[in-house]
């Protein structure tokens, strides 16, 4: 660092650095995300012996996976990949209140029931806190210990003493590094903790999370360069307000980034959803225009979720259109299609549609159930409740094919549905399967004349 260099501008959104404030990041783009932060200078000092790098060859590599550490709750061992790996470090993040401690403390419950040595640090909340939460889940081990604090330095020195089995680290945004001269919580700061932590989880196989809160936006507080220093990167999804909760895998090093686990929020914590699709799809309307269950594939866990669609005359000269839960281009884009190719006239006609549980759902398989909940609820006729729809439509009004459809009727089958409208094209892979009907439709057009 320069002499008389006293501060340095970091951006928020990546962690790039700059000496001087710019209103647009050079590296992500993003506009007004640099800030300012005092730098300590580091004093020279004799440069320490440097330890010599191991070259091994590619073929004395062992390929045996270390034996992971089942939790106890199969939601989140699913989303982990089988469970905690020794060594690991996993951030979790999510909304304030939407349940991110108490699923941890959960965690901590059950690994310390199997004789495990966890130690829990808390930045945020006091001992009496803590203790009264956990007075709500039942009964604790021994084997759990405590520590509020936010000194890193005094932190590192209990870890390398205790050397426990696991750590959680609630928050990451209130630790602090005394040689960083900025506040908790600043991007530096953040950085610089997770370095630390990073190096304590791997130096002494230490299994550790930490709680990180999130921007309005809805990504982790802090430079993106948080979420490249970890090996797994879970959010927490749902209204804090609702009961649902959804655990998220954005990154994981050890496992698929595509499985989700369902909670549902009870007074003794967090409770596992055995079945997401029963649990999505209770209290659905009977005979209602306008509802349809699609069918989505979330990593290797099929759902099925309702689309609700209203359509109503516009009494302005431009129609409203709102999408929750859904992408709001690809409603348009469907929207120009069933104008398009199946003569609805929308475009004097008000549109909302909604995924009913609050779930957000970007796969393409869902466009058919969308397309038919928005003619359901312009024509004012309901689809049959025992009916399935999903698959892909194209601009030229075809019903194209999706992954999986084995496995999406075979769970519409288990809730009882008796109809499976799929592209023609999937018909051949899923067969005949008992108890089920499958429909297969090569365009909208198709799929409206049978419903």
């Amino acid at each position: 660092m320069a002499k008389g260099k006293k501060s340095i501008f970091f951006c928020q959104n990546c962690g790039h650095e700059e000496n001087k404030w710019l209103g647009q990041c050079p590296a992500c783009k993003e506009w007004n995300t640099f800030v300012e932060e005092k730098v300590t200078p580091v004093k020279a000092g004799n440069m320490k012996e440097q330890r010599e790098a191991q070259v091994v060859t590619l073929s004395s590599v062992s390929t045996e996976e270390d034996e992971r550490v089942r939790t106890g709750i199969d939601e989140l061992d699913r989303v982990l990949g089988g469970g905690i790996v020794p060594g690991s470090l996993v951030l979790v993040g999510g909304d304030p209140g939407i349940g991110k401690s108490t699923l941890l403390l959960q965690v901590c419950q059950r690994l310390s029931s199997m004789n495990k040595k966890v130690l829990y640090i808390s930045g945020e909340e006091s001992l009496k806190q803590i203790k009264l939460r956990a007075n709500r889940m039942g009964s604790f081990s021994d084997s759990l210990y405590l520590l509020c604090e936010t000194n890193l330095d005094v932190i590192r020195g209990v870890i390398e003493r205790q050397r426990p089995d696991m750590v959680v680290i609630d928050s990451i945004q209130t630790m602090y590094n005394e040689e960083v001269g900025s506040a908790p919580g600043s991007v530096s700061q953040v950085r610089e903790s997770t370095n630390i932590l990073m190096q304590l989880a791997k130096g002494l196989n230490i299994s550790t999370f930490i709680v990180g809160h999130v921007t309005k936006e809805g990504t982790v507080a802090g430079p993106r360069v948080l979420e490249h220093m970890v090996d797994t990167v879970l959010y927490f999804e749902g209204d804090r307000h609702a009961s649902y909760r959804i655990l998220r895998g954005v990154k994981n090093r050890f496992g698929s980034t595509n499985e989700i686990g369902v909670f549902e929020m009870q007074k003794e914590g967090l409770k596992e959803v055995e079945n997401p699709s029963e649990f999505m799809l209770s209290g659905k309307p009977e005979n209602a225009s306008g509802s349809v269950v699609a069918c989505a594939i979330e990593g290797t866990r099929p759902m099925l979720m309702e689309i609700q669609a209203l359509v109503c005359r516009s009494n302005f000269g431009m129609p409203r259109r709102t999408a929750a839960g859904l992408d709001y281009n690809r409603v348009n884009l469907l929207m120009a299609v069933l104008e398009k190719r199946v003569g609805l006239p929308l475009s004097n006609y008000d549109a909302y549609v909604n995924i009913a549980g609050g779930i957000r759902l970007s796969e393409p398989a869902a466009d058919l159930g969308i397309v038919m909940a928005i003619a359901s609820s312009y024509k004012n006729k309901a689809i049959a409740e025992d009916t399935l729809v999903f698959g892909e439509v194209g601009l030229s009004g075809e019903v194209r094919a999706v992954t999986m459809p084995e496995q999406r009727v075979q769970e519409a089958k288990k809730l009882g549905f008796k109809t499976c409208v799929i592209p023609e094209v999937s018909v051949k892979t899923v067969g005949k399967v008992e108890g089920i009907e499958i429909v297969g439709v090569k365009s909208v057009n198709q799929a409206m004349n049978l419903i």
